[in-house]
């Protein structure tokens, strides 16, 4: 069954190399119960942890079954751990806050094996039927040990390797635990234990004593059983992928039960970040949206014809007045191309009366394309007729903020109603037919401090004007704004009889620009607040990181145990990177409600425009999800690179 010729374990320390093992040739048959013996530091336990395959031999030749070990990678060692070999530690090695019976099981975890029911069988067969729902805390050592022989036996191997598996018992514990060793040897099972008593080793069958790693004899207490059983051959171990990920799944959950505190801590960190990339996100969009909104009442594809530098400069005009706009102009300009039309307006500042209360406003005079045209239809009332422009009426528009000056508000905060009522506009009686709709300040001033009255009523009855302060123009579409732009520029210069030096006589603003460049930096404002938003991810990642790796030392006997029981180094990365993704989905997922109640706890109490979009929500958690992946997988390679003897000597 084991055939060993020349095998030697080095150590190299310094400039000195020490054999633990020194050529040492072993056969072992089927069916035998050996002993091994010597003092500490004889190479016993080592020579046990190259036959279990827990530990390489520097040279030689090592052959179990027939199959020769020496060219087996990690994965095809763990299938002949888990098919063949059974492990007893004199620590007893049993998971802490696991019971009796899911230890005895945790190997099957490795294999496939469907035989649900066996472990229980074990446990009934080692004495321990009633405390099998027991916790490693609440045994003896006599029976921790006993459920370390079970978990041994539970994939029916065919030799046991036990360390010193009576050194940590009293003497009845002792007795128990080699009779159950003696009783599993006369049905058929190879067993090699390392002891360092000699009562115990004449218990066995065959003694072997080893020093300074060599053996120094070899001896047959009685006759050796045998099992006529011949070997089944070794087949890897297939199991479906959605049962191991979910074997994996069911192991992350119950780690993370075990370390509370870390978990709390590895998840905190992330829901944080995902509540602040959703915060953000909807403050982003809640501004973009803001700016659009505000935008869209200048209008769309408009531009502003005005009178330019030339003017304002004082600039004397030998023609006179040829750089004014006059209502004439406006007319000439919806003509051109591509102009769906135009709206001519005057403003000025008015005294607006209403009983006792007063208040100085902006007052434009409009024609009845400019409710159109300005995103400016009444919320109450309506907007004035061109009939009442024409017959200079005393109609007037008054915006928000004078509605709230002048008639105050109702007792549940919500508007007067003011239509109808009668204000004096610089003294001059105006009936109010129509608040206009709420536009929001900025910090240069109140879009709804303003009050709007006919064309020709501000420019003949209030203002004394003759000339227009602009002309709004809405093109057809915004492809032709530019060629627009230079046609009325031409067409006023050629109206006016202007002479080259006077080309900035006129200007015309393009507010499509003014939009433009608004809504990029209103974007360039939601990256940003993203970006900063992101880097709490990252560092809830940074901290999932270091949790796991502090995870992996704490559970390095954990991750030698795993490996000495069959698993492969996959099973170890899958289990540790799924703990990962579930501390980061679970931080998702909370993160997602918490981010989800401060961005409406924003809106609600601070006031604040805020968008929350499923885009966000996917994106936070999408994120989280990888960052999980990201920062797990170091560590959860780390404790998949672990050599099985290593860890388990770990403290």
């Amino acid at each position: 069954m084991i055939h060993c010729e020349a095998l030697c374990k080095t150590y190299t320390l310094g400039d000195q190399t020490f054999y633990a093992l020194d050529h040492v040739n072993l056969d072992i048959q089927e069916g035998e119960f050996v002993a091994i013996m010597g003092p500490s530091g004889s190479g016993k336990s080592t020579l046990m942890n190259v036959l279990g395959l827990l530990d390489s031999p520097t040279s030689g030749t090592y052959l179990l079954d027939g199959t020769s070990t020496s060219y087996l990678d990690e994965t095809a060692l763990a299938h002949l751990r888990a098919r063949r070999i059974g492990f007893i530690f004199q620590q007893f090695n049993l998971l802490k806050r696991t019971s009796a019976l899911e230890n005895v099981a945790l190997p099957l975890l490795y294999t496939g094996s469907r035989n649900t029911e066996f472990p229980a069988t074990l446990l009934q067969k080692v004495g321990l039927g009633e405390r099998m729902l027991h916790k490693p805390n609440e045994l003896s050592g006599g029976q921790q040990q006993r459920v370390a022989i079970a978990r041994a036996l539970v994939n029916e191997p065919r030799i046991i390797f036990a360390d010193e598996p009576t050194g940590n018992l009293d003497s009845q514990s002792q007795a128990d635990i080699m009779d159950l060793l003696t009783a599993l040897n006369r049905e058929g099972i190879t067993i090699v234990l390392v002891t360092h008593e000699e009562e115990i080793a004449q218990l066995t069958r065959r003694v072997i004593r080893m020093r300074d790693g060599k053996i120094l004899s070899d001896s047959n207490t009685s006759e050796t059983h045998q099992n006529s059983s011949p070997a089944s051959p070794i087949t890897p171990i297939h199991t479906s992928f959605l049962r191991t990920f979910l074997t994996h799944t069911k192991q992350a959950f119950r780690s993370l039960r075990a370390n509370k505190l870390q978990s709390f801590l590895s998840v905190l960190g992330i829901l944080i970040g995902v509540a602040a990339v959703i915060a953000m996100l909807a403050l982003g969009k809640g501004a973009q949206k803001s700016i659009e909104d505000r935008l869209a009442s200048l209008g769309s594809n408009l531009l502003q014809l005005r009178q330019g530098n030339a003017q304002s400069r004082g600039i004397g005009l030998e023609s006179g007045a040829v750089s004014r706009i006059t209502i004439l102009d406006a007319k000439a300009v919806g003509t051109l191309p591509f102009v769906r039309r135009v709206g001519a307006s005057v403003n000025g500042r008015a005294q607006v009366e209403f009983g006792s209360l007063n208040k100085n406003t902006q007052l434009i005079g409009a024609q009845e394309a400019y409710a159109e045209m300005r995103a400016a239809k009444p919320v109450l009332g309506r907007f004035f007729t061109t009939g009442e422009d024409m017959g200079r009426a005393k109609v007037v528009l008054i915006g928000v903020t004078v509605l709230k000056n002048l008639f105050g508000e109702n007792p549940d905060g919500s508007y007067k109603n003011p239509v109808g009522e009668f204000i004096k506009v610089n003294r001059i009686r105006f009936q109010v037919i129509g608040v206009l709709p709420e536009k929001g300040g900025s910090a240069y001033r109140d879009e709804d401090d303003v009050i709007v009255i006919p064309l020709n009523t501000a420019m003949k009855r209030v203002l004394g004007k003759e000339y227009l302060n602009s002309v709004d123009i809405e093109v057809s579409d915004a492809t032709h704004l530019l060629s627009v732009q230079d046609a009325a520029l031409s067409l006023m210069r050629v109206r006016h009889h202007l002479p080259p030096s006077k080309e900035d006589a006129y200007e015309i603003r393009n507010l499509a620009d003014i939009q433009d460049t608004l809504s990029s930096t209103s974007k360039t404002m939601s990256v940003l607040l993203a970006i900063i938003a992101g880097i709490s991810l990252l560092v809830g990642g940074i901290g999932i990181m270091n949790i796991m790796l502090v995870s992996v030392t704490e559970r390095t006997r954990e991750i030698g145990l795993r490996k000495a029981i069959g698993a492969r180094p996959v099973d170890i990365l899958w289990q540790f990177l799924i703990e990962s993704v579930v501390i980061s989905v679970m931080g998702g997922l909370i993160g997602i409600g918490l981010g989800c109640g401060i961005t409406m706890a924003l809106g609600q109490v601070a006031g604040w425009a805020v968008v929350l979009s499923q885009t966000s929500i996917v994106i936070a958690f999408t994120f989280s999800a990888a960052i999980g992946i990201g920062f797990g997988l170091w560590p959860a390679k780390k404790a998949a690179a672990l050599n099985p003897i290593d860890a388990l000597r770990y403290e």
